[in-house]
């Protein structure tokens, strides 16, 4: 679909669906390009703009300031359904909600409220600079005013952003300091660097700060990052919006393949099968594949349930509460991980060599979640798992945790 057409079929919808109905509609849209834009890269603009217009960027923003009033669950269920056709889209989408979660657990009511307010208004859409392990960018109070300055990497998002949500570090103190700051802002410089073999619409390039100037109200130091147990459902956000997508990723995955081997496989001359529908093997692999999805899903789900409970706690949220989101998270984060990974790889194991040529790109799936696996070691997950389930020590809170 043309982006006139996108724009228009989701300013129609906006006031006419529900936000799941209009996801579905935007889902269905992205899919007819989605392996195009596999290959041309670069920045999904027109699928911005129709999210943009469908209002479904304040999901999550209560009603009272102007937002659809959403919980999480609903909507990781939508960023889940755009990465079944499109999973670049979906981290972008999901980041969106990321960021407006970061304002909201970092800053004082009278930061957030005004933020979701406008984004609701005006369809902002929030970009990401926040790379804590990159230090390159230094913070500094020049002439009485705190400057950015320095390289950022992995900025996804940010390209074709309102607000961006960026890092540095305080050249005095060594602390980090996190900032909402407007992506039009004088000294910022996105750069379209990004040429990954997957994900690549997210626009997880590079971003030059030059002497980036970063008002006192917009500094996000109270409470700050990873400071009550409320503020450190940050990372456990960012950690189910991933299971989330690696999930829709391999769901994806799955249906593709299952119409290719109703359609184009072929019954292998050695087996007994007249048919590929009864052919053995072929219903061994789908079996296993059903297992490791259905097990996956149940523990996204439950993890979100759990997050919704936290979220709606607020600032009388527990540590041990915190914990019990952590490893719901974390134990979602491996099954999805492991799940997806076997499937995008063993289905072409069901489909064929047909199957491999580059007209199709199903290769697309496995790529995608490849790249987005590797944003921090599953082996790491692992490890704090093993220390619940022998030590009952919950995750200690960090940035990845």
């Amino acid at each position: 679909m043309s982006e006139a057409g996108l724009l228009a079929q989701a300013h129609h919808q906006h006031d006419v669906l529900t936000p799941q109905a209009q996801a579905s509609r935007l889902a269905a849209a992205f899919a007819k390009t989605a392996v195009q834009r596999d290959q041309a890269g670069g920045t999904p603009k027109a699928e911005r703009d129709a999210i943009r217009a469908s209002g479904l960027l304040s999901l999550l923003i209560p009603q009272s300031l102007g937002g659809l009033g959403q919980g999480w669950q609903p909507t990781l269920e939508i960023v889940r359904e755009f990465a079944r056709v499109d999973s670049s889209v979906a981290q972008v989408f999901g980041f969106q909600h990321l960021m407006l979660a970061t304002v909201r657990l970092f800053g004082t009511e009278s930061q957030w409220q005004p933020w979701f307010r406008q984004t609701a208004a005006n369809n902002w859409f929030w970009g990401n600079a926040l790379n804590p392990l990159d230090l390159r960018t230094t913070s500094k109070v020049h002439l009485g005013q705190r400057e950015f300055h320095g390289n950022k990497s992995f900025c996804s998002g940010a390209t074709d952003s309102d607000m961006l949500i960026a890092s540095a570090i305080d050249a005095e103190t060594g602390k980090l300091l996190i900032a909402a700051i407007p992506t039009a802002r004088d000294g910022i410089t996105l750069h379209d660097d990004w040429d990954n073999i997957g994900q690549r619409q997210t626009d997880s390039g590079s971003a030059d700060f030059e002497h980036v100037r970063v008002e006192a109200d917009e500094l996000l130091t109270d409470p700050g990052p990873l400071s009550t147990p409320f503020a450190c459902l940050r990372p456990l956000i960012a950690q189910l919006i991933f299971s989330n997508i690696y999930l829709g990723i391999a769901e994806g995955a799955l249906a593709e393949a299952r119409r290719y081997t109703l359609k184009q496989s072929r019954v292998w001359s050695g087996s007994l099968a007249s048919e590929i529908q009864s052919e053995p093997y072929t219903l061994l692999h789908y079996g296993e594949f059903w297992v490791a999805l259905e097990g996956a899903r149940l523990l996204t789900n439950r993890a979100a349930e759990l997050l919704d409970a936290a979220w709606n706690k607020a600032e009388s949220l527990t540590l041990q509460e915190r914990g019990e989101v952590a490893i719901a998270v974390t134990a979602a984060k491996v099954a999805t991980t492991k799940a997806g990974l076997d499937i995008t790889h063993r289905m072409f194991e069901v489909t064929g060599a047909r199957a491999t040529t580059a007209a199709l790109r199903l290769d697309r799936f496995w790529r995608n979640l490849r790249v987005y696996t590797l944003h921090d070691p599953v082996d790491f997950k692992l490890k704090e798992l093993g220390d619940w389930a022998l030590n009952q020590q919950y995750p200690a809170p960090s940035f990845y945790s």
